[in-house]
């Protein structure tokens, strides 16, 4: 949102920080896969970002790009979100050799390692930041999701903070 995720912060002695936001409601949906390939062990992170909510024919264009991509079968690890949940349905019917569908309990996002992408960008990358608007927003996600692939020690953290060994 364009709203800005407030966090602690330093400034000299008798200069509060101000950060001056007006009540703005416009906001980005992003989607997002965390992969760990099962030969090098080596995690990636595939995005992408939408100016509106994300519905099932986003999802199935994204999984149809990450498909073309890797080019095999690939395990998904997924939350029980309706978008999901009827993505899953179309691949299952359409291409079931292409996807195989774990689901994670119901209200456990901290067993899902996804979910610490969305906490780094907002609680570290971006506290703070005021955007001048929603492409200037798309820009810094897109720069924090960026810098998060290049770094798979990060990627690697996020797997460990829900418990999974690699």
């Amino acid at each position: 949102m364009l709203q800005p995720v407030r966090r602690r912060t330093w400034s000299p002695r008798g200069q509060t920080p101000v950060q001056r936001a007006w009540d703005r409601h416009d906001r980005l949906s992003a989607i997002a896969v965390l992969t760990l390939s099962p030969a090098r062990r080596l995690p990636s992170l595939y995005f992408q970002l939408l100016p509106h909510n994300a519905c099932t024919d986003d999802m199935t264009w994204f999984l149809l790009q990450m498909h073309r991509h890797i080019r095999r079968k690939i395990i998904l690890v997924w939350d029980r979100s309706s978008v999901h949940r009827s993505a899953a349905k179309f691949f299952e019917q359409q291409h079931p050799d292409w996807f195989q569908f774990e689901w994670l309990p119901a209200y456990a996002p901290d067993l899902n390692p996804t979910e610490q992408i969305w906490n780094h960008a907002k609680y570290s990358d971006l506290a703070n930041f005021l955007p001048q608007d929603v492409t200037h927003l798309g820009e810094e996600v897109q720069q924090s999701f960026r810098d998060q692939q290049q770094s798979p020690r990060l990627l690697r953290s996020f797997f460990k903070h829900a418990g999974l060994d690699l």
